[in-house]
């Protein structure tokens, strides 16, 4: 399906879309900017009937299982969309500055083509959202497993405030279908691509020359383990966050280090998170579907011991999940779907230890004694990782974060020095 015009149309029209599509934008770029109040008003009136249940038949059919709306509708909020400006583009964020012989005018890059993430239900809609705000044009094209949620929601937000019509495209465009990528992004000032390595150059293969690339690529967390606060209520909190992402996030939990030299300990410590692992687990909505993601997790553990490449660990087997000790110190990709890696790391050799991951470093999970707290979240920070949170807190949203250690909506926009007549 295709989105266009505030309208659902089949992709039989795509060719159609894609012809016109220049002129519709043209006509957009010379009339006035966009409001970031006309969005901000849609957004939150809309998020106020979906509090209030108007569309939950709608959703669901779209959200997958688990997935609810209480992380999602604070983010609707006026409040929220308010504070989001001011902490990453100031109190006045659209207003020109005058200097001595120019005027400098603040204006959208233009038009935006995002190659929207599948990873988490929302994204699509959330990154077109961070492209209004700023005023610009919007080209989504859509992950395969989006399954129309996007498409839903577009048309909702459009059907709110038919001002942002046209502002909204969307495409269910297969990856394969290169010369209309190309077409797409032909059209646009800035390319936003999530995802990993292989989307990355996907997308830097298709940015032209005069197209700038804004790239959200893939990031790698983990969890820091020096002493505790509350032990029973950090480890239930770990674990409950690494089950219920199913370790499919950049802010999820992929490595647990221990800040010890100590192998004895290491193994003493999975041992230890295995039941409240398991206790996560046996919570996960859809058993059938949590055990058949486990033995996933678990087939690729064995593949990695058959091929020689996991000599040396030691597997820790439970009920729809498992904790691997490993002897190396790298940060890494885990097997998943509530199989977490465990690896010593003491503090003097952290920051060499994730620095061979820099630019992938995201969220660290910090478990430590209270007066410890400033001393490693420094220390984290000077390795490279961009938010420090606690271990149940690491995939949350907060007021004023910023997006691996940038505000995206800054780079959404352009500034135009006009000299004076005078």
């Amino acid at each position: 399906m295709i989105f266009a015009n505030g309208k659902l149309l089949p992709d039989s029209e795509r060719r159609t879309v894609l012809d016109g599509l220049e002129e519709q934008l043209n006509a957009v770029r010379l009339a006035p900017s966009l409001a970031a109040e006309t969005v901000i008003s849609a957004v939150d009136a809309l998020g106020r009937r979906l509090e209030a249940g108007e569309f939950a038949p709608l959703l669901s059919r779209f959200l997958p299982a688990g997935v609810g709306l209480e992380e999602l509708l604070p983010l609707l909020r006026r409040e929220s969309l308010e504070a989001k400006l001011a902490a990453e583009l100031g109190a006045a964020p659209f207003e020109s500055r005058n200097f001595s012989k120019t005027t400098a005018r603040v204006l959208p890059l233009g038009v935006l083509f995002h190659i929207a993430p599948g990873n988490m239900p929302g994204l699509p809609v959330y990154t077109a959202l961070e492209g209004l705000l700023t005023g610009n044009i919007n080209l989504v094209k859509l992950p395969h497993s989006d399954k129309g949620l996007s498409l839903a929601a577009f048309q909702l937000l459009t059907e709110q405030e038919p001002r942002l019509a046209p502002y909204l495209y969307a495409f269910d465009l297969p990856s394969g279908q290169r010369e209309e990528l190309k077409a797409l992004a032909a059209l646009a000032d800035g390319l936003v691509a999530w995802g990993g390595d292989g989307a990355i150059e996907a997308a830097r293969s298709l940015a032209g020359p005069g197209c700038k690339l804004i790239e959200w690529g893939h990031r790698l967390s983990f969890a820091y383990i020096s002493g505790y606060e509350d032990k029973q209520a950090e480890l239930a909190a770990l674990a409950g966050h690494i089950v219920e992402t199913g370790q499919r996030l950049c802010s999820s939990c992929q490595v647990i280090f221990l800040d010890t030299e100590d192998r004895e300990e290491g193994l003493a410590f999975c041992r230890e998170l295995l039941p409240y692992l398991e206790g996560a687990a046996a919570k996960r909505i859809g058993p059938g579907a949590g055990a058949a993601a486990a033995l996933s997790g678990r087939s690729a553990l064995l593949e990695r011991i058959v091929d020689g490449r996991a000599k040396g660990e030691t597997l820790f087997q439970g009920k729809g999940c498992c904790a691997v000790f490993r002897p190396d110190r790298e940060l890494e990709l885990s097997p998943m779907e509530g199989n977490v890696l465990v690896k010593l790391l003491p503090q003097k050799e952290l920051l060499p230890a994730l620095r061979r991951q820099k630019g992938r470093l995201q969220t660290a999970g910090l478990i430590c004694a209270s007066e410890k707290r400033e001393e490693l979240a420094g220390l984290l920070a000077r390795a490279g990782v961009t938010r420090v949170t606690r271990a149940g807190t690491m995939s949350a949203s907060f007021p004023g974060e910023a997006h691996d250690g940038e505000y995206p909506l800054r780079r959404y926009l352009r500034v135009v020095d006009v000299e004076s007549g005078n």
